[in-house]
């Protein structure tokens, strides 16, 4: 068999490729093969932007919703029927009684001072107890409600001035930086007085 011109490619044996004059058979052609790796390169790329991403939308909804919340905390105007955490009443001195009922507050704050103010009703034991932990007792308590004055009574609309009501109160002013608390107790209830308290922590 003669052979093709100088230059020209024969086929080789098998026909899998074509073999250059006095050289081996090259590879048979076709389409480029993708590498393996390249789908999974394409999702740690995808997750390396969509996870911080996602983050960062998470926080801005928690932002908001925690700026909302403390716009209703600086709104609130009146008593919110509800106990007093416990770091409140550890801070400003209310140990609010254990089985107290009608129990609510109403924080405020300003640079010099913070006042708690609290209101519920308890039996006359529980009302001991209470006085006692503050270092006082019933028999300190004396008749009208000055121990709270009008000012005070007036932020949170207690209405201690009516005259038929048998108010009393005290004050107990304590050392070692401890709050100021006042007491004024509403005796119309049978055996289960009402109790306000104002309590001033000076800054």
């Amino acid at each position: 068999m003669t052979t093709a011109a100088t230059g020209t490619l024969r086929r080789s044996a098998d026909g899998g490729g074509e073999t250059p004059p006095g050289g081996p058979a090259l590879p048979p052609a076709g389409p480029p093969r993708r590498p393996r790796n390249r789908l999974l390169t394409l999702l740690i790329v995808v997750l390396l932007i969509a996870i911080p991403a996602g983050y960062v939308v998470i926080s801005a909804f928690q932002s908001r919703d925690s700026g909302r919340d403390k716009e209703r905390t600086a709104s609130a105007t009146s008593l919110t029927y509800a106990w007093p955490s416990k770091v409140q009443r550890r801070i400003y001195d209310v140990p609010v009684p254990y089985g107290a009922t009608r129990v609510a507050h109403y924080e405020v704050n300003s640079w010099s001072q913070s006042r708690l103010y609290a209101e519920f009703r308890t039996d006359e034991r529980q009302l001991d107890r209470f006085l006692g932990y503050l270092g006082s007792s019933a028999a300190d308590l004396e008749a009208g409600r000055g121990a709270i004055t009008k000012g005070q009574a007036d932020t949170v609309g207690w209405k201690l001035d009516e005259p038929d009501r048998p108010f009393s109160g005290t004050v107990r002013e304590r050392a070692d930086d401890r709050p100021q608390v006042r007491v004024v107790v509403d005796d119309s209830f049978e055996s289960r007085p009402r109790v306000y308290v104002v309590s001033t922590v000076r800054l």
